[in-house]
């Protein structure tokens, strides 16, 4: 696997690390208590490249955040939603403490600040994500999903690789034992039988289509365009003796064809661009037979947000988190209905924090697949998305549909819980 596959940083390094002077110093200073303001003083302390410091208020500080050179400082404030984290990746910024719990301050107080129209239009401009038509999707996917399964296998669960929310119903699950919750409480939401046939848009590696062929008895057509990740699917479906029932199907979710009693996607429509909801929703509806039901996962949000800019830059390229009203766009133009919605932005924020810890744990290794850079980079992707969960700032949307004329909707949600968990 070959080194350097972060995209690479053309900050200009400082030219000393001297102060340059009490009028510089002052000046750094003053910046950095504008900055501070701006953001609605979290409690952090701001230390320079000549070892001053600037503290906040608040008695108890989470964390110092170290600005190891004045240009890092000059470039963070230009465009910060962009350049903390190419700052961070590169080790010109350093956080000394708790990480999740800086990032959580942080998003708490962005949420809560204004920003000059002129100023929040330019800078949507400039951090404005990539486009997801069928060329663009392919690119996307291509840059995050097929940099080798080697790399994911370090940190998700052995057995599924589920690179999606796990599911908690009982705080002490092993990330394992939670990813085979998440899809048992999918399938039960879909009231998944024996026999029904399934299309899935976006499969990932492909363990919830063997999950539910293996333990719900269903026929499972599932697309995906990463090729790592359909080859790694076929090859374990083959070994594991489910090769037919499941179809691995390399390709776009617009070129679905055939009717089924499922429609099922997890964790794609994050990558789908809002755009091309109502193409989505055609997709769906030429799919799912009069009698069928259908379930969206999705990451999502409150109020409509683009992702933050150095994740999709850097990490997600062409991602955006949906707001409820924005999916709608997905039904209101088909003839579905929404029965039901639920939330589990926790349960993303534990398997994040699981996810981290096993990264961590394998970091050594990381680092020679690919640089240090590309070890901080992705240190501080699983650390912000946690803290975006914890936060509230993104949330995880789960969605039951069907034909607006079926009538075979269970009185309850008792199907959901009822019996035991499967393994």
């Amino acid at each position: 696997m070959r080194k350097g596959k972060t995209a690479q940083l053309s900050i200009p390094q400082a030219a000393g690390r001297t102060a340059g002077g009490g009028s510089s110093r002052s000046l750094d200073h003053w910046l950095v208590r504008r900055m501070l303001a701006w953001m609605h003083e979290p409690p952090v302390v701001v230390r320079l490249w000549d070892g001053t410091e600037i503290r906040p208020s608040t008695p108890a500080p989470e964390a110092t955040m170290e600005i190891r050179d004045r240009g890092a400082l000059l470039t963070l404030l230009l465009n910060p939603d962009l350049n903390f984290g190419d700052l961070y990746s590169a080790g010109r910024i350093e956080i000394h403490g708790d990480l999740t719990r800086f990032l959580v301050e942080i998003y708490r107080r962005l949420d809560a600040r204004g920003t000059a129209p002129v100023l929040r239009a330019a800078r949507a401009w400039i951090n404005r994500p990539r486009r997801n038509n069928l060329s663009g999707s392919q690119d996307n996917v291509h840059h995050h999903y097929d940099i080798g399964n080697a790399f994911y296998r370090l940190w998700l669960d052995g057995e599924h690789m589920q690179y999606t929310c796990a599911y908690y119903p009982d705080a002490s699950l092993t990330l394992e034992q939670a990813q085979a919750a998440k899809m048992d409480h999918v399938c039960r939401k879909l009231r998944l039988r024996p026999g029904d046939t399934v299309v899935e848009a976006g499969c990932g590696w492909g363990g919830l289509a063997r999950f539910m062929a293996r333990h719900y008895g269903a026929r499972v057509r599932a697309f995906n365009i990463s090729r790592e990740q359909v080859a790694f699917a076929r090859d374990r479906a083959a070994r594991e003796g489910l090769a037919d029932r499941v179809e691995y199907v390399q390709d776009d979710y617009r070129n679905i064809e055939g009717h089924y009693d499922v429609f099922v996607s997890v964790g794609m429509l994050e990558h789908v661009g809002t755009p091309q909801y109502r193409e989505l929703g055609e997709v769906i509806r030429r799919s799912l037979r009069r009698d069928g039901r259908g379930l969206i996962h999705t990451i999502g949000r409150n109020r409509p947000k683009p992702l933050n800019a150095w994740i999709e830059r850097r990490i997600f390229p062409g991602a955006y988190p949906p707001t409820l009203r924005q999916m709608m766009d997905i039904f209101e133009n088909t003839p579905f209905s929404v029965l039901d919605v639920e939330n589990l932005r926790l349960h993303y924020a534990r398997t994040l924090r699981h996810w981290r810890e096993r990264f961590e744990q394998h970091r050594e290794r990381v680092g020679e697949m690919f640089d240090e850079q590309f070890v901080r980079a992705w240190r501080l992707y699983l650390h912000g998305s946690e803290a975006a969960f914890s936060a509230g700032e993104l949330q995880l949307f789960q969605v039951v549909f069907a034909h607006h004329d079926n009538n075979d909707i269970p009185g309850s949600r008792a199907h959901l819980y009822d019996g035991r968990m499967l393994p």
